[in-house]
């Protein structure tokens, strides 16, 4: 009896601390968030007076720096890509017709063209998304 009671009591005990914040209306100050794009774009905290123009210019910053990494991780998981290819195909040959050699050769070469299928499908997603992003 004790012990249904204790967890009884521990589930709703637990259930409310992790609903409390949920259910509690937090206040927010609401702030000038163009301003403090703007800011935190140009890394200078302080200057928060920045005019309508410089939050495009903000955004276009971000986009830049967003498409240049995209960019660099998939020049970087392209060019591994290859070379798990490259790599896969030297297994092929020198396998000398053992079957279990030929098997993970194979299997080196699909999981390195699935990679570049997802590099290229991912490179499309994020571009997608930051146009849509942008445009809102």
């Amino acid at each position: 009896m004790f012990t249904k009671l204790r967890i009884l009591l521990t589930t709703i005990l637990t259930a409310s601390a992790v609903l409390f914040p949920v259910l509690v209306p937090a206040t927010v100050a609401a702030q000038n968030i163009e301003g403090n794009l703007c800011a935190g774009v140009n890394l200078n905290v302080n200057d928060t007076n920045c005019d309508p123009s410089a939050d495009t210019a903000a955004m276009n910053k971000i986009n830049g720096i967003l498409h240049s990494i995209i960019n660099i991780f998939s020049l970087v998981v392209g060019v591994v890509s290859v070379i798990m290819i490259i790599i896969g195909g030297l297994k092929y040959i020198t396998s000398s017709g053992d079957a279990g050699n030929v098997s993970s050769a194979q299997k080196t070469i699909i999981y390195a063209l699935v990679g570049l299928v997802i590099v290229a499908l991912a490179q499309v997603i994020v571009r997608f998304v930051l146009a849509k992003a942008t445009q809102a």
